[in-house]
């Protein structure tokens, strides 16, 4: 590879490279390939956990202590999802959350 297109690589904006190579995926089958190789497990399973932990708090009527039971999370992530289900103005997890329910 060329020197050129490796600093060019190393100058981008590796967020926005992240984005870009999601949005290259065209189904669920693609995504799931992607997200297998990107992640370790564990870290798919971080991500899914706080999914799920993000759609129980927006459902309502189960604790914190309830949540940690039934997932597997701790109080301080549950805590953080709770904050950016709220707080936070970025909103994606109310964007993606409502797009599921719909």
């Amino acid at each position: 590879m060329n020197d050129n297109k490796i600093k060019a690589m190393l100058a981008e904006d590796r967020e926005e490279a992240l984005i870009n190579a999601i949005l290259q995926c065209t189904n669920k089958t693609e995504l799931r390939s992607f997200l297998k190789d990107i992640c370790t497990p564990k870290e798919l399973s971080a991500l899914s956990e706080r999914l799920l932990t993000a759609r129980m708090l927006e459902h309502g009527g189960v604790s914190y202590r309830e949540i940690s039971h039934l997932t597997g999370s701790s109080t301080t992530t549950i805590g953080r999802v709770a904050r950016f289900l709220q707080q936070e103005p970025h909103k994606g997890y109310k964007l993606v959350l409502s797009r599921m329910s719909s």
